[in-house]
């Protein structure tokens, strides 16, 4: 067996130490352990070399970011006293230094993740660590439900869950068992005093167009002169200096390096070269000047950047917001969470006494919220969840995670991978669902390398791929633009992007076709078909696309003349680039027509529309990419087609649509009467029943729409007559009457209630003396209804309602005579209405015709 790791040497001045007899203690009961450790401790250098004492199979240490793993392990290796890549290694993506001698493995979540789909049971593996668990990267989420499972088989396999700030209990709930939580080794250390100071910008940090220059400006002016002031004092610390994202790290720098030329500025963003990542990570001698190093969120935990004594914090961060009516995740500028702001601060206080200026005021970092939200809640699920049907867990069913996957999130995930035929209808994963997520990238980047590499090369499929897959920025959104920089040597990323395209070169299959720049948009469309787009719109400020999603989004730069184009990265407009839209393409390659044809797949259709617009039927011959519509010519329909045009017509925009005569009116007003009083076999005339039975009611008239004519020349008075229940429609009149007659001898037309108001009475509006006498109110519908009066004056004015006239004549009439007698002295208001005779005429001419 190979020698142990000196612990002794390797946690030299690392307070972690004083924790090992406890954990060694833990361990030898229990096989899941979480550990609460603050930075800086040392529980990332001495935990796995402890392990590897402890077995003799390798040891496996998980980090979040690359830069991460490879700094764990040179650390390791070095206080070890072996070449890094012997008994101490790393795997990340596209670089590996291991050996089959290496006890201790610092690698990326991700890399472990797929190693469990070609080796689930982790042969050779004793021990797992799963570094800085508290960041609650998807990719940590998902490894801790797999484990779970992993462990349910083998009950040697150690699990080490570690973080600086953790939820304690809920991890150990869950890396447990079902009975009971996985102990806590809990180290805690006197910190070092931190001071706290406050420099709010004198404007806002933020405005429609993302960070303002004058809040960058104010970040770096901040940082030179707590830089001068820290080397008046101490010439040997550094300062670190946290901004939103590599866009903000290169402005602060640029104004850095412009104002403050006697530091040493350094960039920090996970979009460098590896080797520039790890060189500012190794710290400085004592012969080269302070430096201050601008950092993204790369800095905030899991890797220690030495010399810091002072943090100057933006307190914003770049978090990933998903906006569903678009179906898409983008990045959006916000304020860091406190618990991030905390960490950031604990850069300054690793090796000794610290300060933090915080760029917000107080009441604006209270405001804050306390944690960031999980990537989980807020990530693209696609490559999680053809990673769980591979597993065997089509949506992580019966996994103990965390917390579980968003239904939404991933319905749209599961929808993706159906597309690309990954899974099938139970979500379980098919052939080629395997052999796309055997590739190291996003499954449909997978699908673009496997497909593209027939059609285009396997060489220009892999460049492309291994572009949009990395971490480069792509200029002016050309993404043919960029490939062909980056073959140049153009770029700080160049030669890690060519060793990527080589890696991804031998995944995709081989042919003799060999494509060029022009290519490059067909690679794109067979990875993101729904991001097919076509300019429709353009302005002096660039040019608005319609993808084929639905979604529009603005575009500026060269690319804005092109009609077609293949879009790899479209967000939410939040930045610089923001428009009318709402979304923002940020990569894209122009389309040729025959790449389209070759790309959309089930997303071209040529088909005959026929729609009921305006009351007519009117039918276009349409040729779409999903939402996009790439031609329309009107053509005649078929009688089927137009009749079901008007049916769809109809029950969209309701039957409003036709002109109701007053008689069409007035029966359908009595059915919904009677329907309402004695339901069956009266029919149901509302507007849902009507819709819904179009064939029994309406029939001739569809067929007449659907010849072309106009619906408002259609009577709807025999359309309604089809629905008069027979034989019982012959007492229709007696229930239900068009008219009343009345005492004077006048037919009055009934008014009935609307069909769609069931509160309402059927009313007669009628003059008062023609109902002289009428003591008994009329009642329809064999006595259920009675009939509202509205008792008008001889000018037709309102002057009572009631539907009562009993009540009315012997209580209320002698008010309305004592009023009404002087206003009309030519009409009857007889002190006695009981013995006066009805009538609809004045005095004069009752009396002539009675006399």
């Amino acid at each position: 067996m190979d020698a142990a790791f000196d612990l002794g040497a390797i946690g030299a001045g690392l307070s972690f130490v004083t924790a090992l007899d406890e954990l060694s203690a833990t361990l030898n009961a229990h096989s899941a352990v979480v550990i609460s450790a603050p930075p800086g401790t040392g529980k990332t250098t001495l935990v796995p070399p402890l392990l590897a004492n402890r077995t003799s199979g390798r040891i496996i240490v998980t980090q979040p970011r690359r830069v991460a793993a490879r700094a764990a392990a040179r650390r390791l290796a070095q206080l070890d006293g072996t070449p890094l890549g012997s008994r101490v290694g790393f795997t990340v993506r596209g670089e590996r230094a291991i050996s089959p001698d290496t006890r201790v493995e610092f690698v990326t979540a991700g890399v472990l993740l797929r190693r469990m789909l070609h080796d689930p049971g982790l042969d050779g593996v004793d021990g797992v660590i799963i570094d800085e668990v508290h960041e609650r990267a998807l990719e940590t989420d998902l490894l801790i439900g797999l484990l779970g499972e992993v462990r349910a088989l083998r009950d040697d396999l150690v699990l080490v869950a570690m973080s600086a700030t953790l939820d304690a209990e809920r991890i150990a709930a869950v890396i447990g068992t079902e009975t009971e939580p996985a102990p806590l080794v809990d180290h805690q250390i006197p910190a070092f005093p931190l001071t706290e100071r406050w420099a709010p910008p004198p404007s806002n940090r933020l405005d429609a167009r993302g960070v303002t220059g004058a809040f960058l400006d104010h970040v770096a002016h901040t940082a030179a002169s707590a830089a001068r002031d820290l080397t008046r004092r101490d010439g040997a610390s550094d300062v670190l200096v946290f901004a939103p994202g590599a866009r903000e790290v290169a402005e602060i720098a640029r104004w850095l390096r412009d104002h403050a030329p006697e530091f040493d500025v350094r960039e920090l963003h996970g979009q460098l070269p590896a080797a520039t990542q790890d060189a500012v990570i190794r710290g400085r001698t004592s012969a080269q000047p302070p430096r201050i190093i601008v950092t993204t969120s790369l800095a905030e935990s899991s890797l220690t950047v030495p010399g810091v004594r002072v943090v100057v914090d933006s307190c914003l961060a770049r978090v990933p917001q998903r906006d569903a009516g678009r179906g898409m995740t983008g990045l959006v500028t916000s304020a860091a969470s406190r618990s991030s702001c905390v960490q950031r601060a604990g850069r300054a206080t690793r090796q000794g006494p610290g300060t933090v200026i915080r760029c917000v005021d107080e009441r604006g970092y209270a405001a804050a919220p306390a944690r960031p939200a999980p990537e989980i809640a807020t990530a693209d699920l696609a490559d999680a969840a053809l990673l769980l049907a591979c597993w065997g867990t089509p949506g992580g069913t019966g996994l103990r995670l965390i917390d579980p996957l968003p239904a939404e999130n991933l319905t749209d995930a599961l929808a993706v991978l159906r597309g690309l035929g990954a899974i099938d209808e139970h979500g379980r994963a098919t052939a080629e669902g395997r052999a796309l997520a055997r590739i190291p990238t996003d499954p449909r980047l997978a699908r673009a390398l496997l497909s593209g590499g027939a059609l285009v090369g396997a060489r220009l499929a892999a460049e492309v791929v291994a572009l949009l897959s990395g971490d480069q920025r792509v200029a002016d959104t050309d993404v043919a633009a960029a490939v062909r920089g980056l073959r140049n040597g153009h770029g700080p990323d160049a030669r890690r992007w060519a060793r990527d395209a080589e890696r991804l070169e031998r995944l995709a299959p081989k042919g003799t076709v060999r494509g060029t720049l022009d290519d490059v948009g067909l690679v794109i469309a067979l990875a993101f078909p729904e991001r097919i787009a076509r300019r429709v719109e353009c302005s002096s400020d660039g040019a608005t696309f319609l993808l084929a999603s639905g979604t529009r989004a603005g575009l500026r730069g060269a690319l804005a003349n092109a009609e077609w184009l293949a879009v790899a990265d479209v967000a939410r407009a939040t930045g610089r680039a923001a428009s009318d839209s709402g979304a923002v393409i940020r990569a894209a390659a122009v389309l040729s027509e025959s790449h389209l044809e070759q790309a959309a797949g089930p997303l071209l259709t040529d088909r005959v529309e026929v729609a009921f617009v305006d009351g007519r039927v009117r039918a276009r011959r349409e040729r779409r990419v999903g939402a996009i519509m790439r031609s329309s010519a009107p053509v005649t329909a078929n009688a089927e087609e137009s009749r079901e045009a008007v049916r769809r017509g109809i029950e969209r925009d309701g039957l409003d649509i036709f002109t109701w005569s007053d008689a069409a009116d007035g029966l359908r007003r009595r059915l919904a009467l009677l329907h309402r009083e004695k339901g069956t076999p009266w029919p149901d005339v509302s507007d849902a029943a009507l819709r819904g039975s179009l064939d029994v009611w309406l029939a001739p008239e569809v067929d007449a729409l659907a010849g072309g004519t106009p619906a408002g020349r259609l009577d709807m008075m025999p359309a309604l007559q089809r629905l008069l229940p027979w034989p019982a429609a012959v007492n229709l009149d007696a229930l239900a009457p068009e008219r009343l007659e009345v005492p004077s001898g006048s037919r009055i037309r009934i008014a009935y209630p609307p069909h769609d108001d069931p509160t309402a009475r059927p009313v007669v509006a009628v003059k008062l003396q023609e109902c002289f006498g009428w003591a008994e109110t009329p009642r329809l519908i064999d006595g259920r209804v009675p009939v509202l009066f509205h008792l008008l004056s001889p000018a037709g004015r309102p002057l009572a309602v009631t539907d009562d006239l009993a009540s009315f004549w012997s209580g209320p009439y002698a008010q309305v005579r004592a009023e009404m007698r002087g206003r009309y002295p030519k009409h009857p208001w007889p002190e006695d209405p009981w013995a006066a005779t009805p009538t609809r005429h004045t005095k004069a001419r009752t009396a002539r015709e009675q006399g």
